[in-house]
């Protein structure tokens, strides 16, 4: 798995569901071709299992926080699109 500044793709990506981690151009122009394919793949398993994990039903703090790691890593999703698209990188082979 590909590092970035000294961490990997996955501890980003669960540091943007937690809402420590920003997703814009900026942050994302240090990333070459592969290694946002990469980061794309891997924010949509992050969000799989997010979603796979038992709904708490009573607890509306936790169906809360589960909903903006969500919102934030649904959000990352659309500026990483918007930027390949603007970069000519084909996310999906």
């Amino acid at each position: 798995m590909a590092n970035v500044r000294g961490k990997s793709l996955k501890a980003i990506i669960r540091d943007i569901a937690e809402g420590y981690v920003a997703v814009n151009p900026l942050f994302l122009k240090s990333f070459d071709g592969e290694t946002l394919k990469d980061f794309y793949g891997e924010i949509s398993r992050i969000q799989n299992e997010i979603r796979a994990e038992k709904f708490p039903h009573n607890d509306i703090m936790a169906i809360r926080a589960r909903n903006l790691k969500l919102q934030r890593l649904f959000g990352a999703t659309m500026v990483i699109r918007n930027f390949a698209r603007e970069r000519r990188i084909q996310l999906a082979g």
